[in-house]
C-alpha cells in the first residue's frame, strides 16, 4: 500500500498521450497527459512539452504519483490559476502516476483569474475525455506475485487452483519441474498459498513477492 493508503488508482496506458483543447477569447489551452512512473519521468515529459511548444507563453505542469507525491506550477500565470485547477482535475478523476502539461497560447485578451481557472480546468477535462474515448485509462491495483515449483503431473491441477483463487498465470517455465508464476489481487494470494500447502501435504511450494501496483 502506498503512503496514503491507496488500494487502486487510474492512470494513462503506457505509450498513450491524451490531448484536449479549449479556447476562450482566442487564447488556446492545449492539455497533454501522459503516464509516468517517477518524478524524473514527469520532469522529462514537462521538458518535452516545453520544447514542443517553445513559442507558447505558458506551459503549466501538474503531476501525481502513486506514492502520494504531487506537484504543480503556474508557470508565470497568476497564483493558483493554472497548476492547482489542473491538479484538482487529476485528483478528482482518481488519477495517479500521471503528468499533465497545459500549454497556453495568448489570444490578446486578459481572461482574469476566474477565466483562467475555468480554461485550465476545461482543457484538462477535454484531454481526459479523449483518453476515455480511446479506452486508454487503465486501473492499477495492489497485486502480489506468487511463484511455485511443481511436478508436471500437478500442472493442470495448480492452474485450476490459481483460477479458483481469482488469480491468473503470468509465466510458466518448463524444465526438470514446472515453475509457475501467478498474479493475485493482494490478499487473495493467501487462499492460494494455503491451498497449495494442503495440496503438498504441508510442504511450502510457494514464494510470495511484495505487493506492488499493477494490472490484474
Amino acid at each position: 500500500m502506498d503512503a496514503k493508503g491507496r488500494q487502486d488508482y487510474v492512470t494513462v496506458a503506457t505509450g498513450y498521450e491524451a490531448v484536449g483543447e479549449f479556447e476562450d477569447r482566442r487564447s488556446r489551452f492545449i492539455a497533454q497527459i501522459r503516464g509516468v512512473g517517477s518524478e524524473r519521468e514527469a520532469q522529462a515529459f514537462v521538458g518535452e512539452v516545453r520544447a514542443r511548444h517553445r513559442d507558447a507563453r505558458h506551459n503549466v505542469p501538474a503531476w501525481i504519483l502513486s506514492d502520494g507525491r504531487e506537484k504543480c506550477s503556474d508557470d508565470g500565470e497568476p497564483s493558483h490559476t493554472g497548476g492547482i485547477p489542473v491538479l484538482e482535475v487529476l485528483r478528482g478523476a482518481g488519477l495517479a502516476d500521471v503528468c499533465c502539461v497545459v500549454t497556453r497560447y495568448f489570444g490578446g485578451t486578459l481572461l482574469g483569474p476566474g477565466g483562467l481557472k475555468r480554461a485550465y480546468t476545461a482543457a484538462t477535462q477535454e484531454a481526459l475525455a479523449a483518453a476515455e474515448r480511446d479506452a486508454s485509462l487503465v486501473t492499477k491495483t495492489l497485486v502480489t506475485r506468487v511463484t511455485c515449483v511443481l511436478p508436471y503431473s500437478a500442472y493442470d491441477r495448480v492452474q485450476r487452483m490459481v483460477s479458483d483463487c481469482e488469480g491468473k498465470v503470468t509465466d510458466t517455465v518448463f524444465a526438470e519441474d514446472v515453475q509457475l508464476t501467478a498474479l493475485f489481487g493482494t490478499g487473495a494470494e493467501e487462499r492460494f498459498v494455503d491451498a497449495m500447502r494442503d495440496f503438498a501435504n504441508g510442504e511450502e511450494l510457494c514464494v510470495v513477492g511484495e505487493p506492488v501496483f499493477g494490472e490484474l
